[in-house]
């Protein structure tokens, strides 16, 4: 089984188009189940990935404490992973279609409060040292074109299209769309460019980059030094600090920009189906969930369309 998990992510790599991220996880959720079989490193047969293994690992996350979306997740990799050992002749049936999901508790997305953001961003944008200028790009282009952290650090400098103000950007699955970017967002690209002198770098360079591992990674790299794209940790750090007085000094994640980026689209008139292109989301359904925690999308929506409003 383990020689199917490698030809698994194989494909899932070459046919699916898999980030790295997503093979590290689906590595993991299925490996820890053969783990539960014979051991770390140890074969497994095909005969042993069965209905009580699965339910022996699903018992095994939640003694240790994980989180519901935690082992949904690891369901949803054991499901994938069955199916293509099914398909491959390896399973004569995927054991995993017989569990259920587990219940998740509905959680709203988390905005930020308009105001504050703004103050917040105006702040950074009157400090003068090159690295604020950097993470004031990375906010405000965050902020403008409702990116995930993995698109924010992906990005390159050709992906930037200064004169029409567009972003190509590579989203889950590889899937590309092409996002506008706010006047602020590109003023503040501008002077990051420039305060990093790499306004003439080459176009497969890193958009945002920091300086080596062994130095504070959130610095920037000197001019003639190698350009090192940020890392998804760093970034969620960078926010963290930068965004530190935002929502009460509660942590606020990157994830936290682009449900803003949604809710305040909505709030201002936005239609749903044009914030879904803009977010990538395949399924409406992902993007409904904005209507919930938008009351002046709500109120506007009713006082145009009931006819007593």
């Amino acid at each position: 089984m383990r020689e199917a998990l490698e030809a698994f992510l194989e494909e899932l790599k070459a046919v699916r188009r898999g980030s790295a991220h997503t093979l590290a996880a689906y590595r993991r959720d299925v490996g820890r189940v053969l783990d539960l079989v014979a051991g770390a490193g140890r074969p497994v047969r095909a005969e042993q990935w069965d209905r009580a293994l699965l339910e022996r690992a699903l018992r095994e996350r939640f003694r240790a404490g994980h989180a519901a979306s935690s082992a949904a997740r690891s369901l949803a990799a054991w499901r994938s992973f069955g199916k293509f050992c099914v398909r491959r002749g390896i399973l004569a049936a995927d054991p995993a279609q017989a569990l259920a999901f587990p219940r998740l508790p509905r959680r709203l997305p988390r905005t930020l409060p308009r105001v504050d953001l703004n103050d917040a961003l105006d702040r950074l944008a009157r400090a003068g040292d090159p690295a604020a200028a950097r993470d004031l790009a990375l906010l405000e282009l965050t902020y403008s074109s409702g990116l995930r952290v993995s698109e924010l650090v992906g990005l390159r400098r050709g992906d930037l299209d200064r004169g029409a103000r567009l972003l190509r950007v590579r989203g889950k699955g590889r899937k590309e769309r092409v996002t506008p970017v706010g006047e602020r967002a590109l003023a503040a690209l501008e002077r990051y460019l420039a305060a990093a002198g790499r306004t003439a770098g080459a176009r497969d360079e890193p958009l945002f980059t920091g300086g080596a591992p062994r130095r504070a990674p959130a610095a920037l790299p000197a001019p003639d030094a190698p350009a090192r794209a940020l890392s998804p940790r760093t970034v969620q750090r960078l926010v963290r600090r930068r965004l530190a007085q935002v929502a009460g000094g509660l942590g606020v994640t990157p994830h936290a920009l682009r449900h803003s980026f949604a809710s305040h689209l909505l709030d201002a008139g936005a239609d749903l189906r044009a914030i879904q292109e803009l977010l990538g989301h395949a399924s409406l359904a992902s993007t409904q969930v904005y209507t919930h925690v938008s009351r002046k999308h709500l109120q506007r929506a009713y006082e145009q369309a009931h006819p007593r409003a």
